[in-house]
């Protein structure tokens, strides 16, 4: 390969893995809108998808109405944690609706 080819070679790795990282963090930052990671897209009177304490391991999901957000932070790893109107609590994982009247 001269020298030129390998030039253009690696300005289109470069590219690609510019563009392929650019979209993987596109990605990971829809998800996290859709999530629940973050707490300006939670509020109350929302249904949501939580997972309660007890239910870690498996991820079951409980589904509900917001009653109170808990988490004081911006942004959570593993989910904002909410209150539901039942008293239940644990950590958004789903949103599914903007808000319920």
């Amino acid at each position: 390969m001269d020298c030129l080819s390998f030039s253009i070679f690696s300005l289109a790795a470069a590219i690609f893995a510019s563009v392929h990282a650019h979209f993987y963090i596109t990605l990971n930052l829809l998800s996290a809108m859709s999530s629940g990671k973050i707490r300006a897209n939670i509020k109350e009177g929302m249904k949501v998808g939580i997972v309660l304490k007890q239910d870690q391991r498996t991820g079951k999901i409980t589904r509900g109405i917001v009653k109170r957000i808990l988490t004081n932070s911006s942004t959570h790893p593993h989910g904002i944690k909410v209150q539901l109107m039942d008293g239940q609590v644990g950590r958004v994982k789903e949103i599914y609706s903007k808000t319920e009247k």
